[in-house]
């Protein structure tokens, strides 16, 4: 989803891309602009003809997490992330001609479950199962040392887009007014417009500052209950009807459920302190503009 959007916005800029997707003949029909290599990321570094001559790398693949977890599903998380980083930071660093900059993906999981505290780029990571992932992730990113290549570590928060992600998934049941918030209600959630998500990354790959971590959430994080709330306005039907905990544990199971009932409040400081203009600051007004 954010690759796709990504893609497009390069394009428009007038670069060229090279993309890497286990099925690039598939690829190749949803985006025919763009030059397509074959990659299977966890087994194998990426092509070398792939990365000739790059001026950037942009590493944002990752198996989803909005699953019901299990052993082998959290292995897939894991190795998603982690062992393809590594794959492509060891490419980068075998080549003769790397790029100057490697943004790779992360996530705001880093912080683990943080209640109402405000979190910023250099706030600690938390203990459970994804923000252990997390830290591995950004530790393989870091495993690019060569001093001519800028290495940044995006963070992002949930990015709402009606096509996908968490508002695609939530659409359906608030357009039927049964929608509303999960448990409490009380649970941080960090978001981001998708304009943002490529805006944030389209400065970091210009911009000297965007170095190590960078948090790509929205300026205005909100309570889980008022981002229900303000879903419900967004499509004119009610969003009072709270989804119980334990229903949380018997659709995804208690592992990803308890991951559901927690969150994080994440503010964008070196985004903004480096002079990063969201285009969608606020919620109502990022959820009018997908919604309309």
């Amino acid at each position: 989803m954010i690759g796709s959007a990504l893609c497009n916005a390069l394009i428009d800029l007038g670069d060229h891309v090279v993309g890497l997707s286990r099925n690039p003949e598939k690829a190749g029909q949803a985006q025919p602009a763009v030059e397509w290599h074959a990659w299977e990321s966890t087994k194998e570094r990426p092509p070398t003809e792939a990365l000739e001559g790059a001026d950037a790398v942009i590493h944002l693949a990752g198996e989803p997490i909005n699953q019901r977890w299990n052993d082998k599903v959290k292995d897939r998380i894991a190795r998603s992330r982690v062992k393809s980083t590594k794959n492509m930071a060891q490419a980068i660093m075998a080549s003769d001609n790397p790029p100057s900059v490697f943004l790779s993906g992360s996530a705001i999981g880093f912080y683990g479950d943080r209640g109402d505290d405000l979190l910023y780029e250099d706030s600690e990571a938390g203990d459970d199962f994804l923000a252990d992932v997390v830290v591995k992730w950004e530790a393989a990113a870091d495993m690019v040392t060569n001093p001519g290549v800028r290495v940044a570590k995006i963070r992002t928060g949930h990015v709402l887009d009606p096509n996908g992600g968490l508002l695609g998934e939530l659409l359906t049941p608030f357009k039927m007014g049964v929608g509303g918030p999960i448990a409490s209600g009380k649970q941080y959630m960090s978001w981001i417009h998708r304009d943002d998500e490529v805006g944030v990354l389209l400065w970091a790959l210009e911009n000297e500052a965007a170095k190590g971590p960078v948090n790509a959430t929205a300026p205005n994080p909100v309570t889980n209950k008022e981002f229900a709330k303000k879903l419900g306005k967004a499509v004119n039907r009610p969003s009072f009807m709270p989804i119980p905990g334990f229903a949380l544990d018997v659709i995804r199971g208690p592992e990803f459920g308890k991951v559901l009932r927690e969150g994080q409040r994440v503010y964008p400081k070196l985004a903004i302190d480096n002079g990063y203009e969201f285009k969608q600051p606020d919620l109502a007004g990022a959820l009018a503009n997908l919604l309309r």
